[in-house]
């Protein structure tokens, strides 16, 4: 079925990171705030962490109101290209990672063992000796 609105990539979109001329993407849609920036309550700084990548999660997570979320539909220019390839650097994290940030951290708990228990065994050892004096 044809689509009735421009077609950007993320990578078309990711380059529209600005204060002077900023993109963002939320649920599939192409958004161009750039003249929104100064009034967004949040500030625009909020606003252009989320360019460059999908910001859907980022925008869900700040309990935008229905009136914002029908302000942000007045900003649309387009759908994103979902039939062209992520750019590596922009993809968010996947299950994939996930895993390997678990196996990373266990990695981490085996290695830095000794801190914990020396911090233990000097907490005995005081104790012992605090008790010893009295």
């Amino acid at each position: 079925m044809p689509t009735l609105t421009k077609l950007y990539t993320m990578q078309e979109a990711s380059q529209h990171n600005t204060k002077d001329d900023c993109w963002i993407v939320i649920d599939g849609k192409v958004y161009d705030v750039t003249s929104y920036l100064d009034e967004h309550p949040g500030g625009d700084d909020v606003v252009l962490e989320s360019t460059g990548k999908d910001a859907t999660d980022d925008f869900e997570d700040a309990g935008h109101s229905k009136s914002a979320k029908e302000l942000l539909q007045s900003f649309c220019i387009g759908e994103l290209d979902t039939s062209s390839p992520i750019i590596p650097e922009l993809e968010i994290s996947s299950k994939k990672e996930a895993v390997k940030y678990s196996e990373k951290l266990m990695d981490l708990t085996k290695q830095y063992w000794t801190i914990p228990v020396a911090i233990v065994g000097i907490s005995v050892v005081v104790g012992f000796l605090y008790l010893h004096k009295k």
